[in-house]
């Protein structure tokens, strides 16, 4: 009788779906949604005859003039069906370790049939749009990379909005009055200040790491508010310290769609994608990348063996800050060339945000800001192509796709053991 009653609750628990298994159960049955809502919507919402037209390539660029005419219903047709099937493969193999790639390929097919639906009898710069993603997402993927150096060893910096913020007036002043290099330079420092403001804080008197963040961006929100009425409407001249000019790389800056998008960028852009690179070479193939995760998952046992915990977290929450410093630089000396009150505008929030989508990995981290940065491109080109949908939901669009984010649609992401207590040396 114990026997039988041990095989059924063997049996019952081989029976019981894993929470893996349950998500991609859930991400299956949202998928057939999704593909049953595109062609509703994206496919039968269009005259049978609409022609969407995208140009892939910019005025003035070694090769003009390249579109790609599709028929709106029939693409639209086709992409619920590569949902539908996706959304079937996954319900069906609920061991599919693949199911993030099938959703965010689905979600990818989505948006261009949404484009699509939106260019209907019109002719839309599919190639202008995707400059604007990447543009618009160096601020994010800074925010992200400088969260990620600190929350590796434990220290949750809620304070990227503040260093951004700070950053960015100091870029602006400094350069308008002497030159933008030097302006460039400052707005870094600033950063580093910051984040060795938040490191002795958080480090060295223990105060709530949280806390002390929200302090640092309502102290960087108010200085930079009260200067820039005092100071920058008094003497406009300085707020005007000019733009770093893009710089294309011969050859690869004339590839149809992938030159605009990453190869005719300035400096900002480049210096974004060589920091994912050696960020994710030292954190996982150096030494101090070893010793920095060892202080966010273990910091007793790394102490043990003889790591400086202490130091090694100053070290990484100031070299964060000199990231951050790098996205306020970029806001001032390169996107708008002005500074404005709150120009940030919850840029550093929405970088935390992809810190965890990418799940504390810096190629992970690229990939969420492109996400987010393609969500504010989308805001900006949906309103020139006149659509329907009211322009305060546009504006929501970023921060919708931050909710959905952080509510773990995407799943589960494990932060570092340690992130958040502090250690006190015994």
């Amino acid at each position: 009788m114990t026997a039988q009653i041990a095989a059924g609750a063997t049996e019952e628990s081989l029976h019981r779906a894993t929470p893996e298994q349950r998500r991609a159960r859930t991400v299956g049955i949202l998928l057939l949604l999704l593909a049953a809502f595109v062609l509703w919507i994206f496919g039968l919402g269009v005259e049978s005859t609409d022609t969407s037209t995208f140009n892939l390539s910019l005025p003035g660029a070694k090769y003009e003039n390249i579109k790609w005419e599709v028929d709106s219903r029939m693409l639209s047709a086709i992409l619920a069906a590569v949902i539908a099937f996706l959304g079937g493969l996954v319900l069906r193999r609920t061991y599919l370790r693949w199911t993030n790639v099938a959703l965010a390929i689905s979600l990818a097919l989505t948006a261009l049939s949404f484009l699509t639906w939106a260019a209907a009898g019109k002719s839309f710069s599919l190639v202008g749009m995707l400059v604007s993603t990447v543009v618009l997402s160096i601020p994010v993927t800074l925010g992200a990379l400088s969260g990620l150096m600190c929350e590796r060893v434990a220290v949750i910096n809620i304070s990227i909005e503040g260093q951004l913020l700070t950053s960015a007036f100091v870029g602006t002043i400094v350069g308008s009055a002497a030159n933008i290099w030097i302006g460039f330079i400052a707005a870094v420092l600033v950063g580093a200040l910051l984040g060795a403001v938040l490191a002795v804080l958080a480090i060295r008197y223990h105060i709530d790491q949280i806390i002390a963040g929200v302090v640092i961006n309502i102290f960087a929100l108010g200085l930079t508010s009260f200067l820039a009425r005092r100071v920058l409407t008094a003497a406009p001249e300085l707020n005007s310290p000019g733009r770093f000019a893009s710089a294309k790389i011969p050859f690869f800056g004339d590839i149809p769609v992938i030159g605009p998008m990453f190869f005719d960028q300035n400096m900002f852009v480049y210096a974004t994608f060589i920091l994912v690179i050696v960020i994710h070479f030292g954190l996982f193939y150096t030494r101090w990348g070893l010793r920095s995760r060892s202080v966010g998952e273990h910091p007793k046992a790394a102490d043990t063996v003889g790591i400086d915990v202490h130091k090694t977290r100053y070290r990484n929450v100031i070299l964060g800050g000199c990231i951050a410093g790098l996205g306020g630089a970029f806001l001032t000396l390169s996107q708008v060339s002005r500074f404005e009150e709150n120009l940030t505008a919850g840029i550093g929030f929405i970088g935390l945000a992809a810190m965890i989508f990418g799940r504390w990995m810096p190629f992970g981290a690229l990939a969420a800001g492109l996400v987010f940065g393609f969500a504010r491109a989308l805001q900006q080109k949906l309103g020139i192509l006149g659509t329907p949908i009211p322009s305060e939901f546009l504006s929501m669009l970023p921060y919708i796709v931050t909710i959905i984010v952080v509510a773990g649609v995407v799943g589960k992401s494990r932060p570092p053991a340690a992130d958040g207590q502090p250690y006190i040396k015994q």
